[in-house]
């Protein structure tokens, strides 16, 4: 043994072959600054090239002769240095998703590089709130809508911050200079976002509680004071509440608690939903201690947010997944609200999912996990049914209006009655009742899985893979074939169900339904947000702050629509063909049909006036339709929980992903079936099969899925596949493991 000072680091080459610890020395003029977690430069390799690495150990002694071991370079200055429990992390994704260490590294290091620091401004009132009002009014008249937005915020707030008004009111920087000439504000350069708002902060939020509310945090807070390991559950909560009964006050009772007694909170939410009056809610409840992390902020201004972090500036973070990772030393609660989203799951290797490694990662800090949702994972209402997770409802809206009440229309009753327009004759009336009385209606596409699946518009029988019970996809070739385990067989001109030739792929899209609103209310004001409206950096916030503005009747989009938006005065929402999302080649259909459906009739009625919802779908007795037009999640569950059972798919069974790609498709294919081959005689293994989008950049896609009552058995195979890939001779190919 060597006496000395050693470094253990991992080479920032993503390669299997150099995913391990090499070991250096630290020069005498790093001793005492080093640190677990530093990003170094080091010498590599026969040529002594540069490399980055990342410490994740220091020692005192070496097993290695000391003049064999090179000596670190320096400490880089561009990165913020990563705790030790974010290594730790990092391993555990690496060994739980199947990655090299230094992807998995990369995916918990804070943001990279330095750059200038960025200007903070805020906007100031100038005028008095009379005043202001009357401009408003005025701006009204002259049909100036985004003059009208930044007024009407102005007419109860001193301070706004800039950057919030132009991302999520989108206000132009005229519109600001054309207000500033007018004398009603001032835009000011801050130090910091301390003097964004107001200085006196709203403790209490401007709303009391509900018993309901009030129990939650009451309990919630009396374990976490009590200690995470005394709790049963280990501080992990699941909150069950309908559309519009308040989790977002829950939410912050809980923070204030936390932030209260010294320790940090990471809040995750899907970006989509991060709208304007949700930021201002927590601006004024927390001032300068929150801060926000998306995809608008440049690298530098990560960095920026995480150093603050890191010092201790800040005591909130808010964000999508990659909030996860912000390097709080004092983390005292994670939120993850919408917690069924898809978007939790990372589409990149490692794809890690965000709440199980939040539950690691709360494990490691001695953290409580809060998860909330109106329509909960099948994943996560399953662990609360077994005491893994604390279960609490919240049954009853904020406002005191009953759930919207909602009406099943059957498409094919349209059909054979003669109505062949997209919109069905009792949503045809509901529109023209509601613009008639001044409110406004959501017109939503369930157009998930829409594409490749073949449906009877004359009965609603969809063609089905007679092993998996999913639908089959119609490929290029003629041929329908099953994704999951690769049955085939030819394409169909008549419906084999009832002989009708109304038998086809569906093919509505929201320029359609736009055209269809049109012709029923000419002149009409639409508002149409999908993936060809939402192109450009600001117009998905464009859209929907001109549609809370009142500039449109009518909005016409997919599935962006309906998550999570509030807007009081929608009264009536239609889902033009609610049983699209069931046809996707996925287990999970159901689920996620009930979850859409649920979101998007919640969004009606949450002003004053009652809401109503219009479901027109081909299935009218399938379960998740039914369930989700009564807003009755248990009893879905039910329904769908003893599938799962019956199935053995997640979660009563466990299920790997094994998706395999290359640039040659018979290398995708062959590495496929060797990886099968590889499969233990103790899981069930389907496929490979070609994915539903064969094809993505140049790279074949097919896909193997694993199935076991046994999550072990599946890291086990999960290994011995990894094992012989650090063997094999891959060109091109891309291998990556999904645990469902």
């Amino acid at each position: 043994m060597i006496s000395g000072l050693f470094a253990k680091v991992i080479i920032d080459i993503s390669h299997e072959k150099v995913d391990r610890p090499f070991e250096y020395r630290v020069p005498d003029r790093l001793m005492g600054q080093l640190s677990i977690g530093d990003c170094v430069t080091v010498p590599f390799g026969k040529t002594d090239a540069l490399k980055t690495a990342y410490v994740i150990g220091l020692c005192d002694e070496s097993e290695f002769p000391v003049h064999k071991l090179k000596y670190i370079k320096d400490i880089s200055k561009e990165y913020v240095s990563v705790d030790s429990d974010l290594i730790k992390l990092a391993a555990w994704i690496k060994t739980t998703y199947g990655s090299t260490m230094i992807s998995a590294l990369k995916t918990v290091l804070p943001a990279k590089r330095v750059v200038k620091k960025r200007q903070v401004k805020r906007i100031v009132r100038s005028l008095g709130p009379e005043e202001i009002h009357s401009l408003y009014a005025q701006s009204i008249k002259k049909n100036q809508s985004a003059k009208a937005r930044v007024l009407k915020e102005l007419t109860t707030e001193e301070f706004l911050p800039y950057d919030l008004v132009v991302s999520k009111l989108n206000i132009s920087a005229p519109t600001l200079n054309g207000l500033v000439r007018d004398g009603a504000i001032t835009i000011e350069v801050c130090e910091d976002i301390d003097i964004l708002i107001s200085q006196e902060l709203d403790r209490r939020g401007g709303i009391s509680l509900s018993d309901e509310q009030r129990y939650i945090c009451d309990e919630i807070s009396a374990e976490m004071e009590a200690g995470i390991s005394n709790s049963p559950t280990l501080g992990k909560y699941l909150i069950h509440g309908i559309t519009g009964a308040g989790k977002t006050e829950v939410y912050l009772e809980l923070i204030e608690k936390v932030v209260s007694k010294g320790q940090q909170c990471i809040m995750l939410i899907p970006e989509i939903a991060l709208t304007y009056q949700t930021m201002m809610r927590f601006y004024k409840r927390f001032g300068n201690r929150v801060a926000v992390i998306n995809s608008t902020l440049s690298p530098g201004e990560k960095y920026e947010q995480c150093q603050k972090a890191k010092n201790g500036d800040i005591d909130v973070i808010i964000g999508p997944r990659s909030a996860l990772f912000v390097p709080f030393k004092n983390l005292g609660l994670v939120i993850i609200d919408e917690e069924h989203e898809g978007t939790y799951i990372s589409e990149q290797n490692p794809r890690y999912h965000a709440i199980d490694t939040a539950i690691k990662l709360c494990e490691l800090k001695n953290a409580a996990l809060v998860l909330g949702s109106a329509t909960p994972s099948v994943e996560s209402y399953y662990r609360a049914s077994k005491g893994i997770y604390r279960l609490f409802k919240l049954t009853k809206r904020l406002t005191g209006q009953e759930l919207p009440q909602s009406q099943i229309v059957d498409l094919r009753e349209e059909l054979k009655s003669g109505n062949k327009s997209i919109l069905s004759r009792a949503l045809q009336e509901k529109i023209s009742d509601r613009l008639n009385k001044k409110e406004q209606v959501m017109l939503f596409l369930n157009r998930r899985g829409y594409a490749g699946f073949i449906s009877c518009r004359a009965c609603g029988q969809v063609l089905k893979c007679p092993h998996c019970d999913v639908s089959l996809s119609r490929h290029k070739n003629g041929r329908l074939s099953c994704h999951y385990c690769g049955y085939d067989r030819e394409d169909v001109s008549l419906c084999p169900s009832c002989g009708s030739k109304y038998i086809s792929g569906f093919k509505a899209g929201t320029e359609q339904i736009e055209e269809a609103v049109l012709k029923l209310l000419p002149g009409v004001r639409t508002l149409r947000m999908d993936a060809d409206t939402t192109k450009t950096k600001d117009s998905y916030e464009k859209i929907l702050s001109s549609f809370a503005s009142g500039e449109a009747d009518v909005l016409i989009g997919t599935q962006m629509i309906v998550k999570g938006h509030d807007f009081p005065n929608v009264t009536l929402v239609g889902v033009i063909c609610a049983d699209l999302s069931l046809n996707e080649a996925d287990f999970k259909t159901a689920e996620r049909t009930f979850q859409l459906l649920t979101q998007a009739v919640g969004r009606a009625g949450r002003g004053a006036t009652k809401g109503e919802a219009i479901i027109q779908t081909y299935r009218p007795d399938h379960y998740s339709i039914t369930l989700a037009s009564s807003q009755d999640y248990e009893s879905f569950y039910e329904e769908e929980i003893v599938y799962r059972m019956v199935g053995d798919y997640p979660p009563t069974g466990a299920m790997l992903h094994i998706l395999v790609q290359s640039k040659d498709e018979r290398r995708a294919l062959g590495l496929a079936t060797a990886l099968k081959k590889r499969a233990s005689d103790k899981v069930r293994v389907l496929g490979p099969a070609k994915e539903s989008i064969g094809r993505i950049n140049d790279y074949y896609r097919y896909s193997i899925y694993l199935k076991s009552s046994d999550v072990k058995e599946l890291e086990r195979n999960r290994q011995s596949m990894e094992d012989y890939l650090d063997t094999a001779p891959l060109e091109t190919e891309i291998v990556s493991f999904d645990v469902e």
